[in-house]
Formats: C-alpha cells, structure tokens, sequence
C-alpha cells in the first residue's frame, strides 16, 4: 500500500482518502475470505478425526483388501444372514468358467481344486462329487441368478466376514498372506498420505488391524469395520503373520522332457527293467483310451504295473495317455456325446481320478483327436472340470493339441487359450506339417512352420510360455510320387530312415526348414525325404529356449537313435 502511496508521488499523484479506504476494505476482504477457508479446512480436518466421512448407502465389497465395490456389476445381496453373489460377479472374482448347466438346472464353477454343482431349489452343494447340506441355494432375482457365496467358502477357498455396522463384506483367500499388528495409539485412518486426506475410520490403542503393504514411512491397513486407509507406519507394533502364502509347488523342477510309450490298446506295456533314458522325467504309456461306444478301458495289467514301477524307481514321473483314438475312428459322435453331456464327462473324469489313485500314477495326458469343431467349447468344459479333480489329489493335466491351423477336426476344435489356461501344461504337437492326408509332398516338421505356429501360441492364444510343452517327432516320411504325379507316403523313425536311403544319394541341408533333404528315384518313381535327425531336433529345441517353454515331448520311444537323449539334455541343461 505504502508502495503504491509513493509510486503515485513520484508520478505526482496523490491517493485520495476515499481509494484509500477502499483499498484497504479489499485487502480486509481478501484477508479474511482465505482465513476462513483454512479454518473450514482446518476444521474439517478435526471433525473428520472423529467420524467417519464415507458412510456407505449399499453393501461394500473387499476382496483381499481391496474395496471392488465399483466394479461390481450388481450390488451384494444379504437375506436371512445369506451373504448372494452374482453369477456374474462370481465370474468376474473367482470363476471366469462359471456355467449353467440348462439340463439339470444349475450352476457348475471351479476354482483351484474344487468343482462344485448348486441348484436353485435345494439346499445342497456338491463339492468334487461328493454333496453336502448347505442353508441355502441358489437365486434368481429380476433374471439375474445369484449364488450363496457365504455357503460356498469351501469352494473358493475364502473367509467372509459381514461387518453390519458399516455395511462392509470382506473376502478373504486362505492361500494369501495375511498380517496384522495392534496400534500404539489412538489414531484417524486416512484415505491417503497426502496432507490433506479424509479420515475414513478411528482406531483405539491396542485394536488388531491387517496391514496391507508398507512404504515410505505409512502403513496402507484395515480396520476391524473392514475400512481401507493409511496410517503412519510407526504407530503400529508387534506386527505378526498371521498365514503364509501358500505358493503350489511344481512337480518338476526346470525343463519338462517327456516321452510317449506307445503301444496299442491290444498291446502290452513294454518291459524296460533294467534300463535307463537319459534325461527323461516323465513316460506317457499307452493306458487308458475309450471305446468305440465311450466306455473308459484301461490297458495296464501286470507289465503296466511293472512299468510304472520302474519309472518311479528311476525317479520319472507317469503321466499316461487316455486316447478317445479308437473311438474317433469309429464315430466323431462318440467322443462329441461325452463332451455334451455333464454327466458323461463326470463320469469320465471319476474313471480318469480312480485309476491314478489305482495306479499312483503323477498326472495324465489327455490326446483326445479327431473331433467335431462345434464341440470345441464342451471339450474346454472337460478340461476344465477335470483339472481340479486332478489337482486336489497332486496330479498333473497335460492336454494335446495340434497347431492353429488346420482343418475343422484336426485343429478348429481346440480353444487352445482356455486349455493353456487351465490345464497344467499343454503339448503341441508339432508334426505333421505334411502329413498321411496330404495329398503333395512335405516336411513333416520344418522349423520355420514349428516356429510361426509357436508364436501363434504365445501371441494370438496367448499362452504363457512356462505352460507350453513343444512335442517333436522321432519319425519322418518316405514320400514316392509315381509317373502320374500321385503323391503318398509311408512313415520310418528315425533310427532306419539311412537304411531307406540309397549310400550313393546326397543330402542338402535346407537352412528354412533346418532339416537334411534327399531326393532320388526308385522303380521310375521320385522319392523326396525330409529327414528327421539330430540336426532338425537341435534346431526345434532351441525355440524351447528361446521362448522359455515348459520342455520337450517326443513322439515316440523306440523311434529315435541313440544319440538323441544325449543332445536333449546337454541342449536343454537337464
């Protein structure tokens, strides 16, 4: 103001008393307009000490510590002490494969180990085949169904809590860690670490509260009235674990190297007494297949017996084969009237679960073939379902497929994403590029082929690699084009495919497919070989490696040379 006063003199102007006054009645203003401002705010502050602001209209939920009441797609339903969770918000938390079977009239979902069936009028559950009385069922409110997710805590694995006062459910997953502390003192808990935050609870000296995560210097906590905030780190004291978290150990440790055993299902397993397979861990012997009419059979017997004995005695895992081959070749509605029917795939599943406690096997392999692409969502249904019955006793899911592209029930019937998603591991079974229903000669596995359906599983599937088992073969195809330019083939493992090649025909090393090819003529007719050997199996191996897959499969033993167990395990450091 003096300043002013002056710059006006030194202008030769004079303030009159009147802008005088005014000025100062302004700055008066100005003054007090901000302090009562920091005075609201102040108060604010203080009040907000001492209640609690975010009184809430409708049941909040905290889903491990975390308030995901906005992204409910309906609210939270509490009757008769029934805590109801929409089958669509179930999908969203817990069960993205959540389905109704239309048949029977009820909702199946799975989780981790646990395959459960509820129906709308009956106050039972059944978990992994085996029913229970619960106080409740499902419901159907405005076309919308609900489940009673307070009498399904078996079934997710969780704790619930119903905090009436604030209107708060809290859910918590028994396999994740939890850790609490008890305050020093009393304290607001605030909804951030900002200066200015609003207080969303008080707790007293010696309350019990979860602490959430810790960083710089504040505790990110919740309360016993289930309210997520901050408070200063050092306020809390003789923090304690409560659970640990349960992380699930892995059957094998580092790469998978597994071989098919396979014999027929008239044949016998082999005896491999005395023997050893250098960097082997898991054999898949030619067990279980079904039928012509579906029924689940078993091949096993005294040598199969015999057989997973001397796997186990040289430390191998046995993950058999259940095949559906016999009965694709008969009908492909076989295998699509299993896959339709909830009932047919329990009872197959039950078969699959009996026989590996029978048997002590480790895990199965599932190569089912051949089937009808409009089944392919009912097949990922069976995979689905069966994994967590395995699960629950430690044993691996491992499912066969074919590469992306292909025909209709060769390839189209795999939704390869939600098998890679759900089964422990899935094989693709990179052969056949060209294979005994082509009708022009090819590779039977040439690396560029293996490598742009590989990516195929890792981008557009969207497969984590760490789940993904690269299958070779041990075998390759003798193609003979006659004089009328018909193409056929017959196939020859690898260990004769040099006593089927002439000693004076030259093999040429094609740097595309990375494999040796000879090319010669026998009785007027053209023969073409992509040879399958230690070279091409080097080079596939080393997309393992590349991609950080789960490991090899090899199809099959007894086809290979001697030098190829060998070259797998210094290639893949087993």
């Amino acid at each position: 103001m003096e300043e002013e006063i002056k710059k006006r003199k030194r202008k030769g102007k004079r303030m009159t008393k009147e802008e005088i006054e005014k000025k100062k009645k302004i700055i008066t203003r100005t003054f007090f307009t901000l302090l009562a401002i920091v005075i609201i705010m102040f108060t604010g502050l203080i009040v907000n000490d001492y209640i609690i602001l975010d009184k809430n209209k409708k049941t909040n939920l905290v889903i491990n510590n975390k308030n995901v009441t906005s992204n409910l797609k309906n609210d939270v339903l509490i009757e008769d002490n029934i805590i109801y969770l929409s089958k669509s918000d179930v999908a969203n938390f817990f069960d993205k494969y959540i389905y109704k079977e239309e048949k029977n009239n009820k909702l199946i979902t799975t989780y981790d180990k646990k395959i459960a069936e509820i129906g709308f009028d009956k106050n039972s559950i059944t978990i992994n085949g085996s029913e229970k009385k619960i106080y409740a069922h499902a419901i159907k409110k405005e076309n919308t169904e609900y489940l009673p997710i307070s009498e399904m805590k078996d079934v997710y694995d969780i704790e619930i809590q119903n905090i009436e006062d604030t209107k708060v459910v809290t859910m918590d997953s028994l396999d994740k860690e939890q850790k609490r502390a008890i305050v020093s003192s009393n304290l607001p808990v605030k909804s951030s670490t900002k200066i200015i935050a609003k207080t969303v609870d008080r707790i007293k000296k010696g309350q019990s509260v979860i602490v959430v995560s810790k960083d710089k210097g504040y505790a990110r906590i919740r309360t016993e009235n289930g309210k997520l905030g901050y408070v200063k780190a050092d306020k809390l004291e003789n923090e304690y674990t409560v659970r640990e978290e349960m992380e699930e150990e892995k059957q094998i440790e580092g790469k998978i190297n597994l071989t098919w055993d396979y014999y027929s299902s008239v044949g016998s397993a082999p005896d491999r007494s005395g023997t050893t397979i250098e960097g082997i861990n898991v054999v898949s012997p030619a067990f279980f297949y079904l039928d012509e009419k579906g029924n689940f059979k078993e091949n096993v017997g005294d040598k199969g017996e015999a057989y997973i004995n001397w796997a186990h005695s040289n430390n191998y895992k046995v993950w058999p084969m259940v095949s559906n081959a016999e009965a694709a070749s008969k009908s492909l509605a076989t295998t699509s009237s299993i896959m339709n029917s909830y009932e047919k795939r329990q009872k197959l599943i039950e078969n699959i679960v009996k026989a590996c406690v029978k048997y002590n096997l480790d895990g199965i392999n599932i190569d089912f073939e051949n089937m009808k692409q409009e089944d392919k969502d009912m097949f990922s249904r069976f995979i689905i379902e069966l994994t967590p019955r395995l699960k629950e006793i430690g044993k691996v899911t491992s499912v066969d497929v074919t590469a992306p592209d292909g025909g209709e029930t060769w390839s189209m019937c795999f939704d390869r994403h939600v098998i890679g998603d759900v089964a422990d591991y899935i094989v693709f079974m990179a052969y056949d590029e060209y294979g005994v229903s082509s009708t022009k000669p090819g590779t039977t596995a040439g690396y560029d082929w293996v490598k742009l359906s590989l990516n195929k599983f890792l981008q557009t599937e969207e497969i984590d690699s760490n789940k993904i088992i690269l299958a070779v073969p041990f075998y390759t195809r003798v193609w003979t084009t006659n004089q009328e330019g018909k193409s056929t083939s017959n196939t020859v493992a690898m260990k004769n495919i040099n006593k089927v090649i002439p000693d004076d025909t030259q093999k040429k090393w094609d740097d595309v497919l990375k494999q040796n090819y000879v090319e010669y003529t026998d009785n007027g007719n053209k023969k073409q070989i992509w040879i399958e050997d230690n070279d091409s199996l080097k080079a596939k191996i080393s997309l393992i490696n590349e991609n950080k897959l789960a490991g090899i499969g090899s199809w099959q033993k007894g086809m290979e040379t001697d030098d190829i167990w060998h070259m797998i395990k210094e290639e893949l450091g087993l």
